[in-house]
């Protein structure tokens, strides 16, 4: 498929456009849609909040409110139109009624209630469709969207800031600050993205974290807050916890906790639900699954060494983002993932696939599946 210059740089905005999207429209995916017809942009637009427009019917207003008409122009989209009523009518049908000649998706929707018929209803129509216009960017925006849809789980992230000894916290528990400014702003902005935090009673015992969004560039959130999952193996939650009271919806995951600890945790506002393992711990697989069914598309942890080495040894961890700082805390300072290997061929080794300075520090996005096709 023969793609112009000016194909890859429409789609290249839609792309940029869809980030527009990225904090409040989870569970839907964070599309954005450019119109042009006659060489002129003469519409754009992301999606919104769930319940609310896709990004093409915005690019359809932007363009009504400049005055302007669809009519034989070229949409953009970075993820195929949808072709279904569910919140919303099918953006395939309002693209059609605009009277577009033709549509460029980046990548076909994995989603079972379009795949394929969203492109399907536009060519039947009469429109020209082409797909696969900057595919592999399109699935690095999606990415988690796609690994719920595809894999039925989220997009598992840790989280973990630590000094140039691999260090987290002093012994006696001290962790704040580690990092500088501009990396624990970055971190706000890592939670914005993120559909759930997710910690461990033990670190909320340590730390007693809010786990919520403060603020984005300087100014207070007003957005969505992430849900505050809770692992709760040994019931050692306590119901005054800071983040039972924030802000949003808190999910407490226990393994086989009594009644009255679960008792407690409800009167505090919390919802709680059981998930052991054969070996009475929670069940790791399970609770992404569960997470998965609740529209949960990203899920970023943030907890201590020991869940941090759960996660990496049972082999769900898609992504690491480690925030390194220009310090030295010592050896009886606390380490940032506790397992165990018997053999140095069995290391992790996950794939650096972005390395930045923020202030002082330095922040590695490594991947355990750097390639993000299903």
């Amino acid at each position: 498929m023969n793609f112009s210059a000016d194909d890859y740089q429409y789609m290249a905005l839609a792309l940029q456009l869809a980030e527009g999207g990225r904090f409040i429209c989870a569970p839907n995916p964070a599309v954005g849609a450019v119109l042009v017809r006659d060489g002129r942009i003469i519409g754009q637009g992301f999606t919104q909040q769930a319940g609310g427009p896709h990004a093409e019917v915005m690019a359809l207003r932007d363009a009504a409110k400049h005055d302007e008409t669809a009519k034989g122009a070229t949409a953009y989209v970075s993820l195929e139109p949808c072709a279904h009523y569910g919140r919303t009518p099918p953006c395939a049908k309002g693209l059609i009624e605009a009277g577009v000649k033709r549509v460029v998706a980046a990548m076909q929707d994995p989603n079972p209630l379009v795949a394929g018929k969203g492109m399907a209803m536009l060519r039947e129509a009469g429109i020209e469709t082409e797909v696969g216009l900057l595919a592999l960017e399109a699935r690095e925006s999606l990415k988690g969207f796609l690994r719920r849809i595809e894999r039925n789980r989220p997009w598992l992230r840790l989280k973990i800031a630590a000094s140039l000894d691999g260090k987290t916290a002093l012994s006696n528990g001290e962790s704040q600050w580690i990092t500088g400014p501009a990396a624990r702003a970055d971190v706000q902005r890592l939670r914005a993205r993120s559909c759930a935090m997710l910690t461990g009673s033990g670190t909320v015992l340590k730390d007693d974290p809010l786990l919520t969004v403060r603020e984005i560039d300087g100014e207070p959130w007003q957005g969505r807050q992430p849900m505050r999952v809770v692992l709760d193996s040994r019931a050692q939650l306590p119901p005054d916890a800071k983040l039972l009271h924030a802000p949003g919806k808190t999910l407490v995951i226990t393994a086989n906790a009594p009644d009255s600890h679960i008792a407690a945790l409800q009167a505090a506002g919390a919802e709680v639900l059981a998930l052991p393992d054969a070996a009475g711990r929670v069940d790791l697989p399970a609770t992404l699954t569960t997470l998965a069914e609740r529209g949960v598309n990203e899920v970023t942890v943030e907890a201590g060494a020991r869940l941090n080495g759960a996660w990496l040894q049972s082999g769900l961890v898609d992504e690491i983002v480690f925030y390194q700082a220009p310090v030295l805390l010592g050896g009886s300072a606390a380490g940032m993932a506790d397992f165990s290997l018997e053999r140095l061929a069995d290391k992790l080794t996950p794939l650096v696939v972005d390395m930045r300075h923020l202030g002082p520090d330095i922040r590695y996005t490594l991947r355990f599946t750097p390639s993000i096709k299903p």
